[in-house]
């Protein structure tokens, strides 16, 4: 079975849109952290001190972690059918529109963080994710 590369493309574009949630995390809170002039504590409960910075600061944070969640399963199904020559087609199609949804998703708790409207970017991100698993498991089986 010849390994299907066609399906990379949008693992590397998520891997791409997280390095730069990454980023502008970092380019808002460091200034945030500066602007209020917090002195880190490794004593007080984790996540204490960041409770501190302005939401629109947070929101980041949020999303980096976020990114790096249910997405380690995209990555892991999505290499699986690169491997098993099925990286391609309707797989690929999925894939994209994984990734789509996942940077909307990202736009959305970065910049407006409207629980509701992010709800359903997660629940239909998670239904084409769990679509791209179930023909992974059908490849195999």
């Amino acid at each position: 079975m010849p390994i299907s590369t066609e399906i990379l493309a949008p693992v590397t574009a998520l891997l791409l849109l997280t390095c730069m949630v990454w980023a502008w995390m970092y380019l808002t809170r460091i200034p945030a952290i500066q602007k209020l002039g917090m002195k880190m504590d490794p004593n007080l409960p984790k996540g204490q001190q960041m409770s501190e910075l302005p939401p629109r600061v947070r929101w980041k944070a949020d999303n980096y972690n976020h990114l790096l969640e249910q997405p380690t399963m995209f990555y892991a199904v999505a290499l699986t059918l690169a491997l098993l020559g099925a990286g391609d087609g309707l797989n690929v199609g999925l894939a994209w529109c994984y990734v789509v949804l996942r940077l909307i998703h990202t736009l959305q708790q970065t910049l407006w963080n409207k629980i509701e409207v992010r709800f359903v970017l997660f629940f239909l991100s998670s239904l084409v994710l769990i679509a791209l698993v179930l023909r992974a498991a059908l490849v195999i089986w």
